[in-house]
């Protein structure tokens, strides 16, 4: 791990000093763990990666819980401090005489103004400024690791699209509860989420499942993900329990073909707001533009969500590596919604899909 550590690290000091910081302050979120393999607890104990641009790199963290960071001298040393010491003084003493400072997007904001308050005169950003456009381009290992997680998050997508997975005459809590189990069983450490919306509750896109037992004739968009080995799965297919009724069809058709060229357009240099309107302009052809409510899809990679954003606004090109989703929903207030989505990795061949489960309308038995 060491040389890839120390080559994020030289990536990461590369971009800090074309942005002009002078020292970055890693606390909760990826950014952490991705330099020093440590993820920080959300505790009120503060933890921060101090990394300057013309220093060594110091992981300032309480004695009791060091001992669960593994070392690597060559890449971070690292300070524990005891309670009765101001951690907030042992960061600034480390950040020195330098100004142009960057804190992780996440840092509990009491720790930020602890340390406005200690360097009064510093300037402040975001640290995903520096560290977003670096860790959105996975790396090989990274890559593998994504279509490891894809790979066992379609293991349960298929038993779902089959009818394994019973829906009818279950709570959506009860399928919710199902599909974690099976991604744990399926080699996942943690279950990020796993929304099952049935009914009129599929025109949720985020919708918490409930006590609602899901009957015949429905909609039920599942959209589910966990980490595995550090990296996100996130997959989301729709089934129908029953015949399902000509309208549905016809808006599944046009949101199949708007996911379907989403993703064939997502090639190297394409900037990510044409690749959602791609879908919107299919979706909205359709006669469901208003009835698409979200952005075409996000990053992935330590976080299930992070850049690139595929949304209207962001200009950026895809480069070799990019991570993320490509997926469209359609969803009609009070009476249903359907969504499909796919993980897809940006490549000089082409747009990969990292899943492989059918995206036809899964039918179900009511």
């Amino acid at each position: 791990m060491t040389s890839s550590r120390l080559e994020r690290l030289d990536r990461v000091r590369s971009a800090m000093s074309t942005a002009g910081v002078d020292c970055l302050l890693l606390s909760l979120g990826a950014d952490l763990p991705w330099l020093t393999g440590y993820t920080a607890m959300p505790l009120e104990r503060l933890t921060m990666l101090v990394l300057p641009a013309d220093g060594d790199a110091t992981l300032v963290i309480a004695r009791l819980e060091a001992p669960r960071v593994e070392e690597d001298r060559d890449a971070f040393a690292v300070v524990a401090w005891d309670e009765h010491e101001d951690p907030v003084e042992l960061v600034a003493r480390l950040v020195g005489a330098r100004r142009e400072l960057a804190i992780s997007d996440r840092a509990w904001a009491t720790f930020l103004l602890q340390l406005q308050a200690t360097m009064p005169d510093a300037a402040w950003r975001a640290a995903s400024t520096v560290t977003g456009p670096l860790r959105a381009v996975k790396d090989a290992g990274e890559v593998a690791a994504l279509a490891a997680a894809s790979s066992a998050a379609d293991r349960v997508a298929t038993a779902l699209v089959r009818g394994d997975i019973a829906l009818v005459g279950r709570t959506e809590a009860e399928v919710s509860d199902d599909i974690g189990r099976r991604l744990v069983a399926e080699g996942h450490q943690r279950v990020n989420f796993a929304i099952v919306g049935s009914g009129p509750n599929s025109a949720s896109p985020h919708h918490d499942a409930t006590a609602r037992v899901i009957g015949p004739g429905e909609a039920v968009v599942c959209d589910f993900g966990g980490t595995m080995d550090g990296y996100c799965s996130d997959i989301t297919r729709t089934a129908f329990t029953g015949d399902p009724p000509e309208e549905f069809q016809a808006l599944y058709g046009v949101l199949q073909e708007a996911q379907a060229a989403a993703v064939a357009a997502a090639a190297v240099g394409t900037p990510c707001e044409q690749v959602d309107r791609v879908a919107r302009d299919i979706i909205t052809g359709g006669g469901y533009g208003e009835f698409f409510i979200h952005r075409t899809g996000h990053g992935i990679g330590l976080e299930e969500h992070e850049d690139p954003y595929i949304v209207g606004g962001n200009g950026q090109p895809l480069l070799p590596g990019h991570a993320f989703s490509v997926e469209p929903g359609i969803y009609l207030p009070g009476r249903f919604g359907a969504r499909i989505e796919d993980i897809v990795v940006a490549s000089d061949e082409g747009p990969r899909s990292l899943n492989r489960v059918d995206h036809a309308l899964a039918v179900v038995e009511a």
